[in-house]
């Protein structure tokens, strides 16, 4: 029989996965299948392939130390290579002893929450936020999330005074607040937080005597106007460097989520060997480790590949925007992230988070559309979606046309 812990977690699969490989199963094909299913709710840069194929498919030298075992925390070769790459884009020196590689951001994220929490204290989180971060940060923790709701004036950002009533709500609860976790640049909303947002935050967490998670994916997928700035950046007397977190990994920037690598900096001493005990459990391939080595290896190849990337992005966005003024389809200016926060609030077929979930249901059902209802980023008020735009354009064109044409027999 089952333990209570693995029933538990046996139901703890994200939505956004589950939505992911149905939609996966069944493609649209213009021609082989025009009514399959378009899938405009996964996360992936599909923009990029064009440029990761030569380097990717070539053929390369493998030494005997790529295929035995190697360090579970990341081979000293690859930390060296994630600092210097970090510290480069960054600005601020990364030290390679502070990283634990292993097997992706969630992974990364899961492992932090670990290590900084006891069962049923808790980890603020501004709301909207990315859903899986449920099961990343609490799945196996223990930990429990108080959402930080943000308003829809503020275009959901988050705010000191949200998260002085959410800690107040964890007390009242009898949670022990432990830290405060956020994604910048944001997902879902794509926002890029500038210093006085995220000093805001780092200002509430040492009132309160909270670490943080920053969740740093997106990093280098900054399209709009506005610049990244990394956490970290901003740790000093407020705020100690060692209880900064900072999660990245290889899946958004580069294209990669399939490989599976993401990385986790901690300067806590504590910390950092709780996550390398941890990283037994999640551990990168050698054989993968050393192609991202040899990615990293050429600096001017990887700022090309990023700038190339960031220009994609902003067409990409540029396009669906357009596409959404078209239909005259409300959403929030993004700057980042592959995604874009649409509000179909006016045409929900009926009150509150039921009617949004009615709404999902004809778009999947009907359209074969999959964008992801705002419940399941614990938006503060319904009628938002996640739409993700980094893939083939003629996809988003079709997927957005489904779309209109859904709210507009909705309407009638």
């Amino acid at each position: 029989m089952a333990s209570r812990r693995a029933l538990r977690l046996a139901g703890g699969s994200p939505a956004i996965a589950a939505a992911h490989f149905q939609a996966e199963e069944r493609p649209y094909d213009p021609a082989l299948d025009p009514d399959g299913y378009l899938n405009l709710g996964t996360a992936e840069n599909r923009l990029l392939w064009d440029l990761l194929e030569p380097r990717l498919t070539c053929a390369r030298r493998l030494a005997a130390a790529d295929i035995r075992y190697g360090l579970l925390y990341g081979t000293a070769a690859l930390r060296e290579a994630v600092a210097a790459f970090l510290t480069r884009t960054r600005g601020a020196p990364v030290a390679a002893d502070d990283l634990v590689v292993v097997s992706g951001a969630t992974a990364a994220l899961d492992i932090a929450a670990t290590a900084l929490c006891d069962p049923g204290e808790a980890i603020i989180i501004p709301s909207p936020y990315y859903g899986a971060f449920d099961v990343d940060l609490a799945g196996r923790s223990e930990a429990r999330l108080v959402a930080a709701p943000g308003r829809r004036g503020d275009q959901f950002r988050p705010g000191p005074q949200a998260l002085d009533r959410a800690i107040g709500r964890a007390w009242r609860a009898g949670l022990k607040p432990r830290a405060v976790a956020l994604a910048s640049p944001s997902n879902p909303v794509g926002q890029v937080y500038g210093p006085d947002v995220l000093g805001e935050i780092l200002r509430v967490a040492a009132a309160h005597g909270l670490d943080v998670i920053a969740d740093e994916i997106y990093a280098n997928s900054v399209f709009g106007p506005g610049s990244f700035t990394p956490m970290s950046a901003l740790t000093g007397p407020m705020l100690p460097p060692g209880q900064v977190h900072t999660v990245w990994g290889f899946a958004k920037d580069f294209g990669l989520p399939g490989l599976k690598v993401g990385v986790l900096h901690t300067t806590d001493l504590a910390v950092r060997a709780a996550a390398r005990e941890l990283a037994y459990f999640a551990p990168v391939s050698t054989d993968t480790q050393a192609l991202l080595c040899s990615l990293l290896a050429d600096p001017a190849w990887t700022d090309d590949f990023l700038a190339a990337g960031r220009a994609r992005l902003g067409d990409s966005y540029a396009r669906v925007a357009g596409l959404l003024d078209k239909h005259q389809i409300g959403y929030l200016p993004a700057a980042a992230g592959f995604s874009v926060w649409i509000d179909l609030g006016p045409w929900l077929p009926g009150p509150g988070f039921e009617g949004e979930s009615a709404l999902w249901r004809r778009l999947w059902d009907e359209a074969h559309l999959n964008i992801l209802p705002g419940a399941e980023f614990h938006s503060p008020e319904p009628g938002w979606f996640r739409v993700c735009h980094a893939t083939d354009p003629a996809i988003v064109t079709e997927a957005i046309g489904r779309l209109a044409g859904l709210l507009q027999e909705q309407a009638s």
